[in-house]
């Protein structure tokens, strides 16, 4: 029974600026999720829905990693794939490469894509759009006393009401989205302001990610707050570093119940998705180098 659990797998397509290109890597933020949980936890699992068409090496690299991947559902569907081009000041744009209805499937989990035993774990992380949360789905996975942590695909397309954004801060234990995502929902500011008008719709943990900025985080109503610096690392590609750090923070917080700790979690899950194009393998080497980059944080403080 894994303890904690992340969702989703798309094959991306990677174009740098310069036009070189990395095609069919393991991404949709679920394995980049499930490896920054790997690096804390040895009881991790990813939920999935993907066709005939995923190469033998995506699951092996789960199989590898330690990942549990009974969930991960072969459907008569293709698998989710995107193209991710990178533009040269830091954007990023994502095409999907399969029809619409592709995507609406594949994405759209139901609990009999669960074990009850997987509905029992400590945690589970996963992205929603913020005009369609699919609020019931994560009320009934947070049912069995599991801690839902939520990021959001991309920023929202239009304001959201406070109604709607309280309905999903009440439905969550953490929130974790960027800077841009933060704004489209509460409006423009400083970081320190969206924090306090999200704490203000009732969001009880939050991870304000800033990129290169590292993240600002708080809980309780705004009565504890800090800055976790990112780890300085050479930037290859940023793809996935977020559902990372996402998934170090979610285990840092279910073990430990303490923001330093997740932030130092989150952050050096984050940085080793920096270091190369795709996902890194876990292994000794890793594990030991994280142990390393989680010592150099905490002398930070």
């Amino acid at each position: 029974m894994p303890d904690f659990i992340a969702f989703g797998i798309v094959l991306d397509d990677l174009v740098y600026p310069d036009g070189r290109n990395f095609p069919g890597l393991l991404g949709g933020g679920g394995p980049q999720t499930a490896f920054g949980m790997r690096l804390w936890s040895d009881s991790v699992g990813l939920c999935a829905r993907a066709g005939p068409d995923l190469p033998a090496s995506a699951l092996d690299w789960l199989d590898q990693n330690g990942i549990e991947r009974s969930r991960v559902i072969q459907t008569g569907l293709p698998t989710l794939r995107a193209r991710q081009r990178l533009e040269a000041d830091g954007r990023r744009t994502q095409t999907w490469l399969v029809p619409p209805h592709v995507v609406s499937t594949q994405l759209n989990y139901t609990l009999e894509d669960l074990h009850d035993a997987c509905r029992a774990g400590r945690g589970f992380h996963l992205g929603i759009h913020p005009e369609h949360p699919r609020l019931s789905f994560i009320t009934a996975l947070a049912g069995a006393g599991a801690l839902a942590s939520i990021e959001t695909f991309k920023p929202a397309e239009g304001p959201l009401s406070e109604e709607d954004l309280a309905a999903i801060f009440e439905a969550v234990g953490i929130f974790s989205p960027n800077l841009a995502e933060a704004v489209s929902l509460v409006g423009p500011g400083r970081p320190e302001e969206l924090l306090g008008r999200m704490g203000c719709l009732g969001a009880r943990v939050i991870a304000l990610r800033m990129g290169a900025r590292g993240a600002l985080l708080t809980c309780d109503a705004g009565a504890h707050s800090l800055h976790m610096p990112a780890l300085p690392v050479t930037v290859v590609d940023p793809l996935g570093a977020g559902n990372a750090f996402c998934g170090g923070f979610l285990v840092g917080w279910c073990l430990h119940q303490d923001l330093r700790t997740a932030g130092i979690y989150a952050a050096v899950s984050a940085s080793f998705l920096l270091e190369q194009p795709g996902l890194p393998p876990f292994s000794t080497i890793i594990q030991r180098e994280a142990s390393r980059r989680r010592a150099d944080l905490s002398n930070l403080f």
